[in-house]
């Protein structure tokens, strides 16, 4: 279920992301999130995590994730 929350939220403001959402400590808090979009293009790495963070930012202040991992990639790149 939170797959679908995160990925909708990512989705919001880049309607293109392609994402995949993982618990990395076997509880649904603690979040990997890959996301995959040609709005990185062209934007280094520190601004990309920046723009997931914004978007992922009222399930932060409510307490849904406590901790994110964030990988990032465009579509021309080939992982994150």
């Amino acid at each position: 279920m939170i797959d679908a929350v995160i990925s909708a939220m990512l989705r919001e403001t880049m309607p293109d992301a392609e994402v995949q959402v993982g618990s990395f400590n076997g509880t649904l808090d603690h979040l990997d999130v890959f996301v995959r979009s040609k709005a990185f293009a062209g934007v280094s790495p520190l601004d990309r995590h920046r723009m997931v963070e914004k978007a992922l930012a009222p399930a932060r202040a409510d307490g849904r994730i406590h901790a994110l991992q964030i990988r990032t990639a465009t579509p021309e790149e080939t992982n994150g």
